[in-house]
């Protein structure tokens, strides 16, 4: 079986585990957080469990490590040098029967790695990219390894194939962040599970996210890392025989790969060719859409209601008259701005699900967390002092400030939960977009132990930003309301690192699929105050970024920055 194509015949068999969890942290769907009791909890790679007792609660492979190979001058020159080192360790094996090795070949000149993506396109294997934003410390500190140089920051990373994937039908658990976690170390922090999890692990799945699972991370065989000044190529192997993924099924999965990847990089054109639109449906409609915001602002003007917040989103299917390449998109994204991290994530035989979201969930590094609070939204003016003048009003609004305050005031609750020292600095300014401008607010957090990343993760989701306040009453209506299925868009998707990850907020984002045109998402926060016309507005502002690229759109601002009132 290669890594990220089926499931094993084997994968049927079980093992149990002894690992810290108890019933409040079984997933993300209306949790509780309590340090948990030790109990039995299983493990899985490649969609396979193993046989046997463990009884530790964080088990690591037999092996991590770090192979870095001396630089050269091409992608070509670096290809040949995996593949050598690829032929030195079938001929000196590790002992392990478990385990994970990053081979690693620095090149001289910085590539991009998004051009480096888009020439694997005909490759049919899961592929994956990640970038940060550039006026935010984002991706880490890419320190590229101990013996090379540590001024080297991470920009964006693409791969291609998968050295170990995780997706499991079930809500994404504390049993599936052990299984993560044990591939990783703070020694190898390139080795690194890039993914998403769904906004409701217990909605039900509409076909076009099936693929994705309730969360879907993979390790890639095949990496491009793009790094200020210089970039890199890694191959990475992973196994674990009692998983039923011996070493000779991965370095023959990982040949195989290496074989079909091209070492001839195009620079391609950072824009989507413009196409006409056969088809565009609104789920709801305009009339549905007023019909379910007069409902929500019912319910939270209801005398004793609970709920004073709700986020209720909009799906855009679109047919143009020629397939839509996900990868020209996600380019096109990128030059709309800086401040936003870029993502790209498909599966095997699957759409890819790509996003341009300005809104970080949390950044872990070692103990230090931080978080965002973003909410309220306007466009950008035409000039100056119109911008200026409308964002004062964003700042001086009522309506804003009240959904702006739950978000941020939430977020600061659950972090005080499992954080010391809790800092909101600024408790209040504006972030500006190309397009748009909102109200944001930082959050930073010492953990007291590493093993709340976890919690912190299950924690956060959903935000009131994407969700609502309180978190359940919130949900429930937005499933008695929404007629759609939001998969991955709103959920946190990111990834998964030794010392360190990251996640950011699914939003600003589109399912992309060959021959069925795309799924495009964009959510707006109801709250007292609310008129169904002007959110209905909103949504048409945030869908702009990709409506753009098939029509002619608003003219975008290039300014990106960050000012307190």
């Amino acid at each position: 079986m290669e890594p990220g194509a089926t499931t094993p015949k084997s994968g049927k068999c079980s093992i149990m585990i002894f690992a810290a969890s108890n019933s409040s942290r079984q997933s993300l769907g209306f949790m509780r957080h309590h340090r948990p009791q030790f109990k039995a909890c299983s493990l899985s790679l490649n969609g396979c469990r193993p046989q046997g007792v463990i009884r530790h609660p964080l088990i690591p492979v037999g092996t991590i490590e770090t192979r870095t190979l001396p630089s050269v001058a091409s992608p070509a020159m670096a290809m040949d040098a995996l593949n050598s080192a690829v032929s030195h360790l079938i001929s000196q094996p590790p002992l392990s029967t478990s385990g994970i090795i990053r081979l690693q070949v620095a090149i001289e000149g910085q590539i991009e790695a998004i051009d480096w993506l888009h020439s694997q396109s005909e490759l049919l294997l899961p592929r994956c990219f990640f970038s940060g934003r550039a006026t935010h410390p984002s991706l880490g500190n890419g320190h590229t390894s101990m013996s090379m140089a540590c001024e080297h920051k991470l920009v964006s990373i693409a791969g291609v194939g998968s050295a170990v994937f995780f997706r499991q039908p079930h809500p994404f658990s504390y049993d599936d962040w052990l299984s993560i976690k044990r591939f990783l170390s703070e020694r190898c922090p390139l080795i690194r599970a890039y993914g998403a999890i769904r906004f409701n692990p217990k909605a039900k799945v509409s076909p076009e996210w099936l693929p994705f699972g309730s969360f879907y991370f993979m390790i890639p065989q095949v990496e491009f890392d793009e790094l200020e000044g210089t970039s890199m190529i890694a191959a990475t192997i992973a196994w674990d025989n009692a998983l039923s993924w011996s070493w000779e099924n991965a370095i023959n999965a990982l040949r195989a790969t290496l074989c079909k990847v091209s070492s001839f990089i195009v620079k391609f054109p950072k824009q989507a060719p413009r196409t006409s639109i056969i088809i565009s449906h609104n789920i709801p409609s305009k009339v549905e859409w007023d019909r379910a915001v007069n409902r929500a602002l019912q319910m939270i003007q209801k005398n004793h209601s609970l709920l004073s917040k709700v986020v209720l989103a909009r799906s855009t299917r679109v047919m143009p008259t020629a397939d839509i390449d996900p990868l020209s998109w996600l380019a096109s994204l990128q030059v709309e701005g800086a401040d936003a991290f870029q993502f790209f994530l498909q599966p095997p035989n699957a759409p890819a699900f790509i996003g341009n979201t300005p809104e970080q969930l949390f950044h872990r590094k070692w103990l230090h967390i931080t978080s965002e609070a973003l909410a309220g939204t306007r466009a950008r003016g035409a000039t100056t002092a119109l911008d200026r003048q409308i964002a004062l009003d964003l700042l001086s609004s009522p309506k804003e400030d009240m959904e702006f305050t739950i978000v941020r005031e939430t977020i600061r609750s659950k972090l005080e939960a499992v954080c010391e020292d809790v800092l909101v600095k600024p408790s209040k300014a504006i972030r500006k977009l190309p397009r748009i401008q909102h109200l944001f607010a930082q959050l930073a957090g010492r953990l007291r132990s590493e093993e709340d990343e976890f919690e912190i993760l299950s924690s956060l989701h959903p935000s009131p930003a994407v969700c609502g306040f309180p978190t359940e009453e919130a949900q429930i209506l937005i499933a008695d309301t929404e007629l759609f299925d939001r998969g991955m868009y709103a959920g946190p998707v990111g990834w998964f690192g030794g010392g360190e990850s990251e996640f950011a907020v699914g939003i600003r984002s589109a399912l992309v699929e060959k021959d069925m045109g795309a799924w495009i998402y964009a959510g707006t926060g109801i709250v007292e105050g609310s008129k169904p016309y002007l959110e209905w507005d909103e949504l048409e502002l945030k869908t702009s970024q990709f409506t753009k690229l098939l029509k002619l759109d608003l003219p975008r601002r290039q300014q990106v920055d960050v000012y307190e009132p």
